[in-house]
């Protein structure tokens, strides 16, 4: 790894990635990095405002379960629709300009949203549209944003920036989530003309950020689902990737089973459901402040023991909540647990940007969300089965039986092994 990457003025005509080479600010003091994180931010909030009025907006307004839970499938069944071929144009079109179309989109539909119920003319079949826009744009958003980190930082700075992604992904979804409630209880348009103001401005900002012209192969487009293809099989043909997205597979999966029982087994045992939120929002404290010691955990253990540290972490905590049921101390347990998580998912995503060419990064970061989305919608289904099938404490040590599974096949299995050991090169301090 380096400390400098090729820079490239990319509006200059003629001028590619590659051609010129000038030193790298700190991430600190990187203003495209900033820019790009900061907006990111604001869209967070505004989203997870909106994912807890949305529910809100359809019971109020027609009193059907059903119909609310047509607009929030909307929107999962959209990101998982847009999934992979988001991959593909993230690869073949300006990431910049796919970002810009993002933002863009959800602004005017959170502004019709906003107008319609502001002037009580909103309908089942606005908010699905709407709803439709909205898990689309998120689909899209990511892959064009991972793909393009690599050319906004360096290689030293990547774990740094990939950590300090997850950590605003879960300032996002803990301020959102918090403040989204008050907000349609100020006036039930409120959170959509919030979460259209924060993507104006996240769309403005991106208007500034500054992304190296990437060289495009000529000739014409090979077909979308060639290209898809392309990208399922060069994850599957590396094995490296292969395995460290089965990795986040697994985690994912157990995690979020895992999550499921304990909450099942709480309501069960009669803990209060003020306990049960305080559980909730204690894990979303634990993953914001994994993801900000996560960069640290990176550079002292290396790709492989972190990844191999997390699992054992979580494969010797998960059976710790047999014993525990408190509300409270299960949410220090739950806190705990995601410390760990956010380490992990640093090593993955580094070690998988720096090994996909450019031209693939794209359909990369689609295949794991996709692959990691569709394990953590299969983990709670899971945890419901195994609670209705398993008495008592039974789901809870399937569950840790899984991950301790997992924690030695990744210990015992060459692939990982393969991977550095040592420490990467490291910043010199205050450059992070």
């Amino acid at each position: 790894m380096t400390g400098e990457r090729r820079a490239t003025a990319p509006d200059g005509p003629g001028v590619t990635a590659g051609e010129r080479t000038a030193p790298e600010p700190p991430l600190s003091r990187n203003r495209d990095y900033r820019l790009l994180w900061g907006s990111q931010a604001l869209s967070e909030f505004g989203f997870h405002a909106t994912m807890i009025a949305f529910p809100l907006l359809v019971l109020a307004l027609t009193g059907s379960g059903a119909a609310s839970g047509l607009v929030m499938g909307t929107i999962a069944a959209a990101q998982m629709v847009a999934g992979l071929p988001a991959g593909v144009l993230a690869d073949r079109y300006d990431r910049k300009v796919i970002m810009l179309v993002c933002e863009g989109a959800q602004t005017v539909s959170a502004v019709t949203l906003a107008v319609a119920v502001w002037t009580d003319t909103a309908t089942v079949a606005h908010m699905v549209v709407v709803a439709a826009v909205f898990g689309a744009c998120a689909a899209l958003f990511e892959p064009a944003e991972s793909a393009s980190l690599p050319a906004l930082v360096t290689d030293a700075q990547l774990p740094t920036a990939v950590a300090m992604n997850t950590a605003r992904a879960s300032m996002g979804q803990l301020s959102g989530t918090a403040s989204g409630g008050f907000l349609f209880a100020a006036g039930r348009f409120v959170p959509f003309l919030a979460d259209a103001v924060t993507h104006a401005v996240s769309f403005t900002a991106l208007l500034f950020l500054r992304l190296p012209r990437r060289e495009r192969p000529t000739g014409p487009a090979p077909h979308p689902g060639r290209e898809v293809l392309d990208g399922l099989r060069w994850v599957w043909r590396e094995r490296p990737i292969r395995v460290t997205v089965l990795c986040a597979i697994v985690l994912n999966l157990f995690f979020s089973a895992f999550y499921i029982v304990v909450v099942v087994l709480a309501g069960t045992r009669g803990v209060p459901s003020g306990e049960v939120g305080v559980m909730a929002a204690m894990l979303g404290a634990g993953g914001l402040a994994g993801a900000l010691v996560a960069p640290a955990w990176h550079r002292r253990l290396g790709p492989y023991r972190a990844i191999v540290a997390v699992f054992w972490a979580l494969a010797l905590l998960t059976p710790l909540a047999v014993l525990v049921h408190d509300g409270y101390l299960t949410g220090v347990l739950f806190a705990l647990m995601a410390l760990f998580p956010p380490t992990a998912n640093t090593a993955i995503m580094t070690d998988q940007l720096l090994r996909t060419p450019d031209a693939l990064r794209g359909r990369l970061t689609s295949v794991l969300v996709l692959a990691c989305g569709a394990a953590g919608a299969a983990g709670p289904a899971l945890g419901g089965l195994l609670t209705e099938v398993l008495p008592g404490d039974g789901a809870i040590l399937v569950c840790s039986a899984g991950i301790t599974v997992a924690a030695v096949l990744t210990t015992a299995g060459p692939t990982l092994r393969g991977l550095p050991r040592d420490r990467p090169e490291e910043e010199p301090p205050g450059e992070s």
